[in-house]
């Protein structure tokens, strides 16, 4: 009997044993994401891991207004939110950098409202987000909405969108992992739930219009084939003037985090892009190429 039981068992460990493992990451933010583990990747100079500091909860100052995220204003009086916009019926990221406030969701949902800049908007981004819209209190992770009139028309893609960018732009806080809209008195939701509005490629940094310097880091997430990712810089003509490739935290069937490193040479400060994208596995053609506006100083 004792045989009979340990030739039924063994099979199943086996089986369990070999059932591949996926991992992966939707990467925080907006400090953008952990170093991708391994060696340096072929083409691209060694990375310096960002520093990130750690906040904790604060008690409103008297005469302050709206609920508090735990966000730690920086060095010189500025705090710099992440703000998720639209482009193409997805997500995509984009920062602000404001003077200092406790009231940090406030400032989040004024500047989402408020929408793209004109160098934003001229690579699509937009917002579906109505002014107006505000946190009532943050308690136990979730912070309760309360919409203004009209919030979820537009049919329900676009409800679902304009919810996204107000559940992701108000994740970046520490005190904040759901949000509830009082709408509908629908569950709390989070930024899994719509991991499915992400594009391929998620460029966390360089942000658009940003002043970067050779080598530029190239931070974000994205599920592509066989995790690699690929970097070109191109000057205002759109010549090639550097470039290389990295290998996300995860790849095809799950997102990870990838950053890179991509010298440059160029005589002069001026526009560029940077640009990020999957190669075709099918023709070696670029896809879901994510184009970053610049300027860019003159290298060596």
């Amino acid at each position: 009997m004792r045989c009979l039981i340990t030739l039924l068992v063994a099979p199943l460990l086996l089986t369990a044993g070999c059932a591949p493992a996926r991992t992966g990451t939707l990467g925080p933010a907006p400090a953008g994401p952990s170093p991708t583990p391994g060696a340096t990747p072929t083409g691209t100079a060694p990375g310096t891991p960002a520093a990130v500091a750690s906040s904790g909860a604060r008690t409103p100052a008297a005469g302050t207004t709206g609920p508090t995220t735990g966000r730690t204003p920086g060095p010189d009086g500025t705090i710099t939110v992440e703000l998720w916009f639209t482009r193409d019926g997805r997500l995509v990221p984009a920062r602000r950098t404001r003077p200092a406030t406790l009231a940090t969701s406030r400032l989040a949902l004024t500047e989402l409202a408020a929408g793209p800049s004109g160098a934003e908007a001229a690579t699509g981004m937009a917002t579906l987000l109505p002014p107006g819209t505000q946190v009532s209190h943050i308690a136990g992770g979730v912070a309760t909405l309360v919409p203004p009139a009209g919030f979820d028309t537009g049919g329900a893609a676009t409800a679902r969108l304009r919810r996204a960018q107000v559940v992701w732009t108000l994740t970046q806080f520490p005190a904040v992992r759901r949000v509830a809209f009082t709408v509908d008195g629908a569950a709390p939701t989070g930024r899994d739930d719509y991991a499915d509005l992400l594009p391929p490629i998620v460029v966390t940094a360089p942000a658009v219009g940003d002043r970067v310097t050779s080598p530029v880091t190239v931070t974000g997430t994205a599920e592509v084939f066989e995790a690699t990712v690929s970097v070109r810089v191109l000057d205002a003509a759109g010549r090639e003037i550097g470039t290389g490739f990295t290998l996300a935290a995860c790849g095809s069937g799950c997102r990870g985090a990838y950053r890179m490193n991509v010298g440059y040479r160029r005589a002069t400060t001026g526009p560029g892009t940077i640009e990020v994208y999957e190669v075709s596995p099918q023709d070696g053609s670029r896809v879901d190429v994510v184009a970053v506006p610049v300027v860019m100083a003159a290298s060596g």
